[in-house]
């Protein structure tokens, strides 16, 4: 198998590339096209074609007229948070809470949902 190689090509020394030139009168890929003459078309007409007449009262209001007012509306999201109105509001519970809930059972458990927490995952604000 080592026989089958054929041996290394040597190696030229780097040439740099030819001069750049730009290229002269060709027509061709990357040239410029030709400007056309816009009114020497046969047929052609500028402007509104005959017969045409524009709309009576269509035309466009005058600049400077009657100010634009921009009513905004604000949403409110339910369970959002007030102070950076990204986040949602998550329940947490109080320590005072669950411990008041595993030493008084049955009454505990009351406390420890009317001492609950809502606080934002995003801003890290908590309400009480």
């Amino acid at each position: 198998m080592s026989q089958d190689r054929e041996p290394l090509k040597e190696q030229t020394p780097y040439e740099a590339p030819p001069a750049y030139s730009p290229p002269t009168n060709q027509q061709g890929y990357g040239a410029v096209p030709p400007q056309y003459p816009t009114n020497n078309y046969p047929g052609y007409q500028s402007g509104a074609p005959p017969g045409y007449q524009p709309m009576p009262g269509a035309m466009a209001p005058p600049y400077g007229g009657q100010p634009v007012q921009v009513t905004t509306t604000n949403v409110v999201v339910v369970g959002g948070c007030p102070a950076c109105r990204v986040g949602i509001l998550e329940d947490d519970f109080t320590l005072l809470g669950v411990c008041c809930a595993i030493l008084f059972f049955p009454l505990g458990i009351l406390c420890c949902l009317a001492m609950r927490q809502r606080r934002c995952p995003n801003c890290g604000a908590v309400f009480g």
